[in-house]
């Protein structure tokens, strides 16, 4: 019994379900500060880490295009979050309008927010429900797991 409780309590933290978002602030790619809370949907929020040089970056990425377009009607919103540092900052506008990405996208070149959501790789999905708890933790992409998150949110949006 002590060692399941140690465990819990070593453990407990990285458990990813029902961790709240905080109301942070990063700059958009026009270099303006906007917060979270400005950008977070009524009902669910999806939002991507992602970076320029991440190769399942490249094919996540239009798949959440075409979900933000499926969904745009409903009050879910996506965000993405580039993690991109100094170094290819110039690339993250030309990347993002070559995949057709029209939903906002945040820089976080510090990885500062990435750290506070406890994300350790890119690509990482995250949904967040409107009391801006973490329901869904997604790392990693492989084509065809668009269908699973997708069905998530569709799931998230019955509830």
């Amino acid at each position: 019994m002590k060692y399941l409780l140690l465990l819990s309590l070593l453990f407990g933290g990285f458990v990813h379900s029902k961790n709240e978002v905080p109301n942070f602030r990063l700059k958009n790619l026009d270099g303006r500060t906007v917060s979270y809370n400005q950008l977070k949907g009524e009902n669910l929020t999806v939002i991507d880490f992602w970076a320029t040089w991440c190769k399942p970056c490249v094919k996540s990425i239009p798949e959440f295009v075409k979900m933000d377009k499926e969904f745009e009607d409903t009050q879910v919103k996506f965000i993405g979050i580039s993690i991109d540092g100094p170094r290819n900052k110039a690339k993250v506008k030309p990347f993002i309008k070559s995949l057709g990405v029209e939903y906002p996208v945040l820089r976080d070149s510090d990885s500062s927010v990435m750290a506070r959501l406890r994300v350790t790789a890119v690509p990482t999905l995250l949904i967040v429900n409107a009391d801006n708890e973490i329901v869904y933790f997604h790392e990693g992409y492989k084509t065809g797991e668009e269908v699973e998150i997708r069905n998530k949110i569709l799931e998230l949006l019955e509830e």
